[in-house]
């Protein structure tokens, strides 16, 4: 990987007034007209992103969002994408003028609060007027994290970059310092990896994707082997190591020559899945699984796609997963697909959602994913969950995370008891 992907990035999202600066703060800290500035309101019409390393922190991006209190023609549309990136952001950095606190400030706040997450208040503008003892005691007592700046003022940018960095350090989520691992601790250093990865027409020519190449990674970085084979070497590769490996991983689309050619004892599971633990919340994705087997005719499933990659012939998440799933079920479904940012507001109407393995987008953004659907009482899974479910292989796949496999077994069997009960069917 050359550059850092954007779902590996600390996400800070820049909120405020129109008009404030958050503009040309972004400007600043960039050192280069990243977004366009102007006198007039509402110039910022679309969120700007701009990816950077920003050190001592290191990869980052930051969201240079539309006015709150924006009175356009396009107001709705600008804030409704505004609101959006309070999902999205890791760090919130509410930009202010001087002696000016009000709804639209309280509102901001109000939001890191409730998501738990931090808040840096920038006072910008000090050139034109700077605030006094009193507005910076009444800052306080809301919150401690306080950057004074002119974004416009070149020759004290260094001056107000390092006051920036040193409340960003402060209020640094740890997990961005200490990530979570994915495979590293399901294998002792100097223990092996066996991956199989097939080579297929969505593969990126000469490149790996991803969720693969973040494994790879994460298995050398703890000081073990990785071994790289595509599906039919596979039995080959296992027949010729000296001492079996301690974990194999694979693509979920061939699970079931994986399960088939791999001992017994020794753990198995798919990309997908370590994603689902890395990026989300296995033990919930793992729950939501059961659902399928309460599926019937017109109920209404969501495929949810992390990514916008353009589909080609048997694409998974539009092609094969529905195929499966109306196989398995012998219903009638109804499978909608979203992508990329779009994620539905109500999904009340949704009787399942089928995740992808989020390797495009955060943490913290799948998190929300998984609570926007418990709030709405619907179930969620994952690709590699549901598709090892369907191919009627999941409690070995779920082999490394005993605490999943044994929450799977009790629910399964509790939905199986239900339906029996309810229709008199095994």
């Amino acid at each position: 990987m050359r550059k850092t992907p954007k779902s590996l990035r600390l996400h800070i999202g820049l909120f405020g007034r129109t008009n404030v600066g958050k503009s040309s703060f972004l400007n600043m800290i960039s050192s280069q007209d990243v977004a366009i500035t102007s006198s007039l309101p509402g110039t910022t019409t679309d969120v700007v992103e701009k990816t950077m390393e920003f050190l001592p922190l290191g990869p980052v991006v930051f969201l240079d969002t539309g006015g709150l209190d924006d009175s356009s023609a396009l107001s709705k549309l600008r804030i409704k994408k505004t609101k959006k990136i309070f999902d999205t952001s890791d760090i919130f950095v509410l930009i202010i003028e001087s002696n000016v606190w009000g709804q639209y400030e309280d509102f901001v706040l109000n939001e890191s609060v409730q998501r738990k997450l931090p808040c840096i208040v920038v006072i910008n503008k000090i050139d034109i007027v700077y605030p006094g003892d009193d507005f910076i005691q009444a800052i306080q007592e809301k919150i401690k994290n306080i950057v004074l700046c002119s974004s416009i003022d070149k020759m004290n940018r260094d001056s107000y970059m390092e006051a920036l960095k040193k409340e960003l350090i402060d209020v640094c989520p740890e997990d961005f310092f200490r990530p979570l691992p994915l495979v590293a601790d399901l294998l002792p250093a100097g223990g092996t990896a066996v991956l199989m990865i097939p080579i297929d027409l969505e593969a990126p020519k000469g490149r790996l994707i991803l969720p693969q190449v973040q494994v790879l990674r994460d298995i050398l970085d703890n000081d073990a082997a990785a071994v790289v084979v595509k599906e039919r070497e596979y039995r080959h590769i296992l027949d010729n190591l000296k001492k079996l490996p301690d974990i194999c991983i694979c693509d979920s689309q061939v699970v079931l020559k994986m399960v088939a050619d791999t001992p017994k004892d020794v753990k198995c599971t798919t990309f997908s899945i370590v994603f689902s633990r890395y990026k989300g919340d296995l033990i919930e994705m793992v729950r939501g699984v059961a659902a399928i087997e309460r599926l019937k005719t017109g109920d209404k499933v969501l495929i949810a796609e992390a990514c916008s990659h353009h589909p080609i012939g048997e694409d998974i998440g539009r092609v094969k997963i529905p195929r499966w799933l109306r196989q398995y079920t012998g219903m009638d479904l109804v499978i909608d697909v979203c992508s990329g940012h779009d994620y539905p507001e109500n999904l009340k109407d949704y009787k399942l959602i089928i995740h992808c393995g989020g390797c495009m987008i955060t943490r913290r953004q799948m998190l929300f994913r998984i609570q926007h659907a418990k709030k709405a009482g619907v179930s969620i899974t994952n690709y590699g969950i549901c598709i090892s479910f369907l191919q009627g292989v999941l409690e070995r796949v779920l082999s490394p995370f005993p605490a999943a496999g044994d929450l799977y077994k009790k629910e399964i069997l509790e939905v199986r008891r239900s339906l029996k009960n309810d229709y008199g069917v095994e």
